[in-house]
């Protein structure tokens, strides 16, 4: 997996690295053959998207199954209105994300099996040295915008439309590109800036490239947990502190008496794009901000609101924290390790029409098509998430005296954001990383 290695033999041996990649190339875009590696990717790629198909069919199945009447334990969250709204808005919006998924599994089919990848590769690797960095940064970046663009229309279509139906889109036109553009630029700084420093370990320390690289990876997302909510959050939203008043001292007072110190308590202006809402906390030690959605204070009870920010007090004080932080890290090293010895296997990046050894590639190449695995993996995850969120439950339910201000508050936003309250268990395993809002009350409900 040494791309610094590789780089040397092109010094002495060029011609016949380039030759043997421009065969590779040849074989993979001109002469239609493909090889097992293309095969079992083709094979992963397509088991997925039958999965996921088979997923939203079952989850569809089982709410229009209970469409007519609501069970007992829905009836008695929902009002009957707003179940049969929250039913349509399901159902349109799992057809719509099949659609979607399908037509992204189609770029991505197209980009990875058309001979794109080893042409653009060609194309950046040709500009300036042939040895240089910031070309194969470049590659993978191109490719990030090619695989994007042709799915904005579906991004406009579930923003303006879908979005818009059901009384959720507050955004415009305008702040929709505005959005786009500043999320391209940043994309092309920031991504830019990492993604060259990940390849230059290759040259700076060699085969221990990817142990530099994750800590260079690691380090980086700590880094944004503290400049994410000061530099890069403002630039889409407006924080403003929260108003000195009541709500303010019963948040204050809940911090205090559950040993959580947070610098500020934030209110971030989401309703200028949409009517859903939210509540989370950013940061590690003295850096810690509690951030409101604004619609999610104007839909709950100032009791309700402590109790919603109690629940993410839990998730600090339970340590869900650091154990998300460790697992992430594990995982990051892991996939490292993966992207350098496939880089250096002789039947990886070949096989996509690209040179072996390069670094750049096998990296696009991991992150275009892990996916396709760990999707699989995806249920353990999720057990822990909502083992998580019942002990974050647990944690407010005994901050508050009471399971009812958490209960009062799920319930709001339930109906408010149209949640489906009837998932089919297996939808539910895979895709929800919280339990659902009945399962949620019957724990809460259990003081044993």
């Amino acid at each position: 997996s040494v791309f610094s290695f590789h780089v040397s033999k092109m010094r002495t041996d060029r011609g016949i690295s380039t030759n043997l990649w421009a065969r590779d190339s040849e074989d993979f875009a001109c002469t239609g053959r493909m090889s097992p590696v293309l095969w079992i990717v083709a094979g992963l790629i397509l088991l997925r998207l039958v999965g996921e198909w088979i997923l939203s069919a079952l989850n569809r199945a089982e709410v229009r199954r209970n469409a007519d009447q609501a069970p007992p334990a829905v009836a008695a969250i929902m009002d009957e209105p707003t179940y049969k709204k929250s039913v349509s808005y399901t159902l349109e919006q799992s057809r719509f994300e099949q659609l979607s998924e399908f037509y992204d599994t189609l770029v991505l089919v197209l980009v990875v099996f058309g001979g794109v990848l080893p042409w653009v590769f060609g194309q950046m690797v040709s500009w300036g040295n042939t040895d240089a960095v910031w070309n194969r940064t470049l590659f993978i970046l191109v490719i990030g915008v090619l695989l994007s663009i042709p799915s904005l229309p579906f991004e406009w279509w579930a923003q303006f439309r879908l979005e818009e139906k059901f009384g959720f889109n507050k955004s415009t036109p305008g702040l929709w590109v505005s959005d786009k553009l500043k999320g391209f630029a940043l994309m092309m700084v920031l991504d830019y800036a990492l993604i060259w420093v990940l390849l230059s370990l290759v040259n700076w320390v060699g085969q221990s490239w990817w142990l530099w690289g994750f800590g260079v990876l690691f380090g980086f997302q700590l880094l944004m947990l503290v400049l994410y909510p000061k530099l890069i959050l403002p630039l889409f939203n407006k924080l403003t502190p929260l108003p000195e008043g009541e709500l303010r001292d019963r948040l204050l007072a809940l911090g205090d008496r559950t040993g959580f110190k947070a610098q500020a308590i934030q209110v971030m202006d989401g309703s200028k794009r949409s009517g859903h809402s939210n509540a989370f906390f950013t940061g590690f030690g003295r850096y810690r901000r509690i951030v409101l959605y604004d619609t999610l204070m104007n839909q709950l009870s100032e009791e309700e609101l402590e109790a919603v920010l109690a629940h993410e007090i839990g998730h600090y004080r339970c340590g869900h924290i650091p154990k998300m932080i460790a697992i992430s890290a594990a995982m990051l090293l892991g996939g490292f390790a993966l992207i350098a010895w496939l880089a250096n296997s002789t039947w990886f990046n070949p096989a996509f029409g690209l040179p072996l050894g390069e670094i750049a590639p096998s990296l696009l190449l991991f992150g275009l098509l892990s996916g396709a695995v760990t999707f699989w993996f995806s249920p353990i995850g999720n057990f822990f998430s909502r083992k998580h969120e019942y002990e974050a439950d647990t944690f407010a339910r005994d901050a508050m005296k009471s399971g009812e201000p958490l209960s009062g508050a799920l319930r709001k936003l339930a109906q408010k954001n149209l949640s489906n309250l009837t998932p089919h268990p297996w939808f539910s395993a895979f895709y929800y990383s919280h339990p659902t809002l009945v399962e949620r009350e019957r724990a809460l409900q259990n003081t044993e």
